[in-house]
């Protein structure tokens, strides 16, 4: 076979040919780079935004995962390019067009709402971008990578609001039986518990989301790197937000236990201002056991035979 040959089955990403063609990556970096100076100042917005809100402040570091995940399996992902126009150019029409329509209503909107807007069609944008240079089989090799980039999308203020509050039960709810638990006294008032000597309240600034984020980012990033099957991936993603609650829960019975017990400091103290670490660390601890269990070849029999 010649080179010219030998060139165009490269090209056309047939099998047992080098994994990427040149031409690729120059399509893909440099439809990229276009799709940075058209969103330049929703991007911008959204780094202002990650900067600002707690809710927001892993919005720069989607990106940077998602790329990294690209690259390390790059071989698996690029094994066989093929050029997909219908689908690729389909989804970049379908962003430009998006972002051309909704550049009215969403003006109308919070800020937050109208970054959200607006990243999911940059989101959408990008992986067109993706699938025109690599092609549909590139795309389900680096799913998670790609759908991935979804976490750089803001929630909605209503959503978010929600999120919040069902955090705030679930604490509160949790606190009552740690309470209970640990034998101390207590009158409860909705969120508002009388313990002996002071009154505290699981606020919404106290329902753990900006933790319940980063646990959940890093469970995705664990349960994808280190575990098989989708039985066991959905399993433990559900435990996530259960486990942040709880931590959550715990560090609020621990500073009222200590305040009360101990030292009264305890609930202004550094523990209640800034001790997220130790309980943050705990929560990945939950989390190692969790995966260490669905790793095990017992459990691991087990759940195939369940899911056969």
């Amino acid at each position: 076979m010649d080179t010219t040959e030998a060139a165009r089955r490269t090209d056309r990403g047939l099998p047992g040919q080098p994994f990427s063609h040149p031409s690729r990556h120059v399509c893909a970096v440099s439809l990229w780079l276009l799709s940075l100076v058209l969103f330049r100042q929703s991007l911008i917005g959204l780094a202002r935004l990650s900067f600002q809100d707690e809710r927001s402040s892993h919005l720069l570091l989607i990106p940077l995962m998602s790329a990294c995940f690209l690259f390390l399996q790059r071989k698996t992902i690029f094994q066989c390019p093929r050029w997909c126009p219908s689908i690729g150019v389909a989804l970049i029409l379908a962003a430009a067009v998006s972002w051309f329509a909704l550049r009215t209503p969403l003006s109308r909107l919070d800020n937050a709402d109208r970054l959200s807007g607006a990243a999911s069609t940059i989101v959408l944008a990008w992986i067109g971008v993706f699938i025109l240079s690599y092609g549909m089989g590139a795309f389900k090799a680096g799913a998670f990578p790609l759908l991935f980039l979804l976490l750089m999308i803001p929630l909605p203020i209503a959503f978010a609001d929600k999120f919040v509050s069902w955090l705030q039960k679930g604490s509160a709810e949790t606190c009552y039986a740690l309470f209970r638990l640990v034998g101390v006294p207590f009158v409860r008032h909705g969120f508002q518990f009388s313990l002996p000597g002071v009154d505290i309240e699981v606020a919404e600034q106290c329902s753990g989301i900006h933790s319940a984020l980063a646990l959940f980012i890093a469970g995705l990033l664990l349960q994808h790197v280190l575990l098989k099957g989708p039985g066991k991936k959905i399993f433990f993603v559900l435990c996530i937000v259960p486990i942040a609650i709880f931590k959550n829960a715990l560090r609020i019975v621990t500073i009222a236990w200590l305040g009360i017990h101990v030292n009264a400091d305890f609930f202004h103290g550094q523990l209640h201002k800034q001790g997220g670490l130790p309980f943050a660390a705990l929560a990945m601890l939950m989390l190692g056991i969790l995966l260490w269990l669905l790793r095990r070849p017992q459990l691991n029999s087990k759940l195939a035979g369940t899911e056969m």
